[in-house]
Parts: C-alpha cells; sequence; structure tokens
C-alpha cells in the first residue's frame, strides 16, 4: 500500500482539497484510494506524538499509543484492499499561529514529521507540501488567525518576519531530512489553488475529474470583516486599515524583501532542489498560460497523469 501525506501548509487551498476528497468517497473507492482527513486525524488516531515535553514518562506512554494506533490502522486498511492511503492535515507541521508567534515558517517541522514518520514505521512512500509567495502567505496566515481571536500582530513582529532567513527551502529541507526515502513533491497554490483534482493526481495517481463546482472554503477575512470582528470584540480597529480587498500588514519594502525570498526558492527547486524535492508544474496552467486566476489571489485555507516535472532529485 501507496501511503501519502499531504501536509499542506495552512493557506494553501488545503481545505477545499479535503472537502473535495471527502465528497468523493466512492470515487476514491473504486481506484483503491482512502483519505484520512483532519476529521480523523485529530479525533485520537495521531494524539501523543506531539508533546511539548516528549521526555517525560507519560509523554513516552502516549508516543507508544499513537504509534500503535495508526499501525494497526494502516495494517488494516492494507488489508481491506487500500493501494493508496492519503493523509492529508495541515496540522501535523505545526499552526500558523505557532508561526506568527516565532516569526518563522514552520519552525518545528522537522522535529514533528520525524514523530509521525516513526508512527508510521517509515512506510510513507510519497509527502506533497504546498507552497505560497511568503508576503501572501503570512498575511493570509494572520487574518486568519485575527479571526480565531488571537491579537492583531504588532509591526515588531512583522519587521522580525521579514528579516528572518528561513524560506520554504529550509522548510522542504527539514521535511526531506525528517522523511528522507520519501519522494518528496512540492506544489505551489498559484498554479494548484481551485485544482483539487490536480492535488489528487499529485498525492497518489488517482484520475479524478475536473470540478468547477467544488467550493473555496476557509477564505481569509478581508479588511472590512476584520474590522468588524475587531469591533465586536471591543479591540482597536484601526489596527487594520479601513477599506476593502485583503489586509496587508506588511510595507512595501518588506513585502517585496518576502517576495525575492520566494523567488529564491523557485529559482532553487526549478534547479533541481539539491536532489531533495520535486516541483510539480500543473499541465493545466502550462497549457492555457501562467497566469493565476483573479480569485486565487484573494482566497485559500488552512488547500496527473501527464504531469510534468521542473526539477527532479539526483
Amino acid at each position: 500500500m501507496n501511503i501519502t501525506l499531504h501536509i499542506g501548509a495552512h493557506r494553501t487551498a488545503t481545505t477545499t482539497f479535503q472537502h473535495y476528497l471527502g465528497t468523493r468517497t466512492d470515487m476514491l473507492t473504486q481506484q483503491s484510494a482512502l483519505l484520512w482527513g483532519p476529521g480523523r486525524t485529530r479525533k485520537g488516531l495521531i494524539n501523543g506524538l506531539y508533546h511539548a515535553a516528549p521526555q517525560g514518562w507519560k509523554a513516552r506512554k502516549d508516543a507508544r499509543k499513537a504509534r500503535g494506533r495508526v499501525r494497526l490502522q494502516v495494517r488494516q486498511a492494507a488489508m481491506s484492499g487500500i493501494e493508496h492511503l492519503i493523509v492529508s492535515d495541515e496540522n501535523m507541521i505545526g499552526s500558523t499561529w505557532q508561526c506568527i508567534r516565532s516569526g518563522r515558517l514552520y519552525p518545528s517541522i522537522g522535529e514533528r514529521l520525524a514523530r509521525l514518520g516513526d508512527a508510521f514505521g517509515q512506510d510513507i512512500n510519497r509527502v506533497v507540501l504546498s507552497i505560497r509567495s511568503q508576503e501572501l502567505w503570512w498575511a493570509s496566515a494572520m487574518a486568519y488567525a485575527v479571526s480565531r481571536g488571537h491579537p492583531v500582530p504588532s509591526g515588531q513582529t512583522m519587521t522580525k518576519i521579514a528579516d528572518d532567513t528561513r524560506s520554504w527551502r529550509d522548510v522542504i529541507t527539514d521535511v526531506s531530512c525528517a522523511i528522507p526515502d520519501a519522494d518528496l513533491r512540492v506544489i505551489t497554490f498559484e498554479e494548484f489553488a481551485g485544482q483539487p483534482h490536480q492535488t489528487l493526481a499529485v498525492a497518489a495517481d488517482v484520475d479524478a475529474p475536473l470540478d468547477p463546482t467544488v467550493p473555496w472554503l476557509n477564505r481569509s477575512p478581508d479588511r472590512r470583516a476584520l474590522r468588524i470582528l475587531l469591533q465586536e470584540r471591543g479591540e482597536d480597529v484601526d489596527l487594520i486599515p479601513d477599506g476593502v480587498g485583503r489586509w496587508q500588514p506588511f510595507t512595501d519594502a518588506q513585502a517585496a524583501c518576502l517576495r525575492e525570498q520566494y523567488a529564491d526558492d523557485l529559482h532553487w527547486l526549478i534547479a533541481g532542489a539539491d536532489g531533495l524535492a520535486t516541483l510539480i508544474q500543473d499541465p493545466a496552467r502550462i497549457e492555457t498560460g501562467t497566469s493565476l486566476q483573479v480569485g486565487a489571489l484573494t482566497e485559500g485555507h488552512g488547500n496527473d497523469n501527464g504531469q510534468e516535472r521542473l526539477a527532479r532529485p539526483g
């Protein structure tokens, strides 16, 4: 049985992808595929893997129980005839608030995935990571965090993030080190947003039809919505500029710096990513042009046959 971890990242249409698969169980069954989404992973399956103090007796006991649960259910899936198991949950690599609080992209992703790989017994064949231009990823993550009750990040936080050197290249390197034997595939939000059928093909080589009716889920609230939320909570609405459209918390110079980081990440991936990962390009985008859909510029969570690879391992 082939096991794929679809690990996000957050704010890259992961919820849309999970909804797409969750409403197509018959299609997956016909192709001997099975989804374990957040509804399963967050309801006891991997509880105990991510203790803050894993050296304690109780933490070690909980981790052993989690490994046992995972391996038992993997074995049961294989015995039932499943050929492709897709485990999709962006929280496996951390949370957006942890990133905002530390000012870094997924600082603990390596340790978290190493524990997850141990729980699966190193039977993970493929890992799919979706990335997004940093200034838009951080803006979306912050808007989502504020909508969930977290405070509006300070200007000092913006400066810390913009000045930090950790980029998607470092995240990819950590993932590769944590699960070294897996085929690590990287897709971009700019190309795969709104294309869950193509993400499925990348994750498990499963044929799926294009469905233009797939809803966009967990969109980031815009400035007006955020100001209303702050007002309802009795907080300073002027922390969010008035107007319409996406909230961009960075200055123009900071946003430019983050865009440059993303360009460097893509160049590294296209050049081969030091043999650590493969950048996958959506073939539909190749045929119709490289422009991102207008809607995709302001939307997204926490996201094939003939697929073209721009970078190959080795």
